[in-house]
Parts: structure tokens; C-alpha cells; sequence
């Protein structure tokens, strides 16, 4: 088993029968979603709910029983992965285009474990591009203001040259900064934004991490 499939099948271990859970997107995610369906298929009794498109797909191809998010009152436990994370348990994520339906997830849940890989750990923020999720109207005025304040945009794309469209159908302006000197400032000034629908900073959510390493050990972090 590769990183990944490590910490994510370890994630699923904290899944217990009568929960309501919050299914992540991403590469990670997956196994722990394969993992999940298999526990399924043997018995347990959870319900999904969603953070994309791709990972309802997933979900109903396992026989995963779902529910909107609007049906629930609070989630018990979400897994999801992440692009990167610091030792505050800040981190970054929308590599894979859903970080306004990852957010929205895990404001509404109990707990929030993260499934990574060892490389996604990192000192500080911002190796990996921030994403912004902005409406497409006007998207140029945004993309002017975050040009304005030194944090180089880049309209996100598909391989084909196709503008990039998130599940919302709106577009993504990846900042390439490097650093995030200060996370928390940095995500206060962007929500005030106009245009802007939401950011890849997720500062408060995440409860524990779940590292998988190359040499097929798993370390579980609590904060």
C-alpha cells in the first residue's frame, strides 16, 4: 500500500455503526471511501454525506447509503484530505476544486480527521498554491485585487485549456505565494472580498491527522 491507502483505510477505523459521516474528496479520501464500502458491504450502519460530485459517484458505485447535507442537523465525523498542513493543524485545501463543499461539511461536523501522506506535512503554509473560489462575474476585478497585493493569481484550468468550473459552476484563482505569513489575517481579508465565495484556508476545522508513510508505518496526531 502506497501513503495514502495507509492513512486513509487507518481514517476509517474511527467510523463507527449508526454515524453519520462526512466523505471527503481527493486522492486520499478514495481509499478511505473504498475502505468504507467494504465495511459496508460487511454490515455497518452509517450514513454519507457528501463534499463533491465525484465522491457521491464513488459513494453510490460502494452502495454508501447518503443524505444532503440540508437533511442533517450535525455530522458526527468527516475524513478528508488535505494539500498541506502546519503543526497548528491550519491548513490548505481545494487542490481538488471542493473546498466551498469541504468547508461547508466540516463546519457541521463533531470531529474532522485528515488523511495524509508524510509529504503533505509542512512547516509553513502556502508551498501549494491557495485556492480562491470566486464567482465568474467580475472574476477580473478579484484577480486584479490579489495581483494588487503581491499574491499572484492563476486562473485555474483544465488540461484542455478549458476554464476549470468547481461543482457551484464557478471558477478558481490558485495564489502562488509561497509563503503564508499569516494565515489567519490572510483569510479574514479574503472572505471580506467581494466576488470571493470562499478560500482553501481551513484554520479551525481539523481535530486529528492521520500520516501514512512510505515505509508503511501510520501516525495519528490529535490536536
Amino acid at each position: 500500500m502506497n501513503s495514502k491507502q495507509i492513512a486513509g483505510e487507518k481514517a476509517c477505523e474511527f467510523i463507527q455503526d449508526g454515524m453519520v459521516v462526512g466523505l471527503g474528496t481527493g486522492s486520499t479520501a478514495y481509499y478511505m471511501i473504498q475502505k468504507l464500502g467494504d465495511r459496508v458491504a460487511e454490515g455497518l450502519n452509517v450514513t454519507g454525506v457528501v463534499t463533491s460530485k465525484a465522491t457521491e459517484k464513488l459513494a453510490k458505485e460502494r452502495n454508501i447509503p447518503l443524505m444532503d447535507l440540508n437533511e442533517v442537523d450535525e455530522i458526527d465525523l468527516t475524513i478528508d484530505g488535505t494539500d498541506e498542513v502546519d503543526g497548528l493543524f491550519r491548513g490548505i485545501k481545494g487542490g481538488g476544486g471542493a473546498l466551498l463543499f469541504e468547508k461547508l461539511v466540516a463546519q457541521a461536523s463533531k470531529r474532522s480527521i485528515w488523511v495524509i501522506g508524510e509529504d503533505k506535512v509542512v512547516e509553513t503554509l502556502g508551498a501549494f498554491p491557495l485556492p480562491v473560489e470566486v464567482v465568474p462575474f467580475g472574476y477580473k476585478q478579484v484577480e486584479r485585487q490579489l495581483e494588487m497585493n503581491g499574491y499572484k493569481p492563476v486562473l485555474r484550468h483544465h488540461e484542455d485549456g478549458s476554464v476549470y468550473l468547481t461543482d457551484s459552476e464557478n471558477y478558481i484563482l490558485d495564489l502562488h505565494m509561497g509563503v503564508v505569513a499569516n494565515p489567519e489575517e490572510l483569510n479574514t481579508w479574503l472572505n471580506n472580498l467581494p466576488g470571493v465565495v470562499e478560500n482553501g484556508l481551513f484554520l479551525n476545522y481539523a481535530t486529528s491527522i492521520v500520516i501514512g508513510y512510505s515505509n508503511g508505518n501510520v501516525e495519528v496526531r490529535d490536536k
